[in-house]
């Protein structure tokens, strides 16, 4: 019972923040910037303003699939950042320019979520795995299963928390850099981006409770099977 209580609560978590992020998107894709500049137009500013020149910048296919890709030195941005001119179209092209700052500069939490992508891609991928073998096929044994889907959650849960400066960092990069260039006015221009990068931070942080609960709970069926 306790399970299905942090299933649905980290399903609420993750469901809500993205909600709020959509919201806050739509409200801030309303206020256009002065200077007029695209996503695009923004990103290819603010690398060229950092002396990064090996980066390509391409659109992407996916809503709000925004990202940086620092294996291939990429990117990309949703079609809607990627041509339009309002404050959340700039606000999420320069936070994604904030990552590819952040691996110019060697930032210590990004070179450890980046050395952590197979590690955790393997963990998630291993719970299936490993529930499947222990409940249907019985080739593991429930103590077993505990164990590996715990340390697995608790990769995730890591991951997850690194994560979180990585974020904000990039945030709190793309909001100095666009009053620095101009391409962001002070005022609603400002606070329109402000509220867009502060609401997409939450989607992390939903993330991470979720993660973190789930760690928790399996600790908890681990902690209570010792003492068994």
């Amino acid at each position: 019972m306790l399970w299905l209580f942090i299933l649905i609560l980290t399903a609420l978590l993750s469901f809500g923040a993205m909600a709020y992020l959509k919201s806050v998107f739509a409200r801030a894709s309303q206020v256009p910037v002065a200077s007029g500049l695209t996503g695009a137009q923004t990103a290819a500013r603010i690398l060229q303003s950092a002396g990064i020149s090996d980066v390509e910048i391409v659109e992407g296919e996916s809503f709000l699939g925004d990202h940086y890709d620092p294996m291939n030195k990429r990117l990309v941005l949703s079609p809607e950042n990627y041509e339009g001119a309002s404050a959340a179209n700039v606000g999420v092209a320069a936070h994604e320019c904030g990552h590819a700052l952040q691996h110019q500069q060697h930032y210590a939490p990004l070179q450890i979520r980046m050395g952590s992508v197979y590690a955790t891609s393997f963990a998630s991928n291993a719970i299936f795995y490993v529930m499947m073998a222990s409940m249907f096929f019985h080739l593991l044994s429930p103590y077993i299963a505990i164990w590996i889907i715990t340390l697995c959650f608790g990769i995730i849960m890591l991951f997850n928390l690194v994560t979180l400066p990585v974020e904000f960092d990039a945030s709190a990069r793309a909001k100095v850099v666009l009053q620095q260039l101009g391409i962001v006015r002070a005022g609603p221009e400002a606070e329109a981006v402000n509220s867009t990068l502060n609401a997409a931070g939450l989607t992390y942080v939903a993330a991470f409770i979720g993660s973190l609960l789930q760690f928790l709970y399996y600790v908890m069926l681990l902690t209570g099977r010792s003492r068994d």
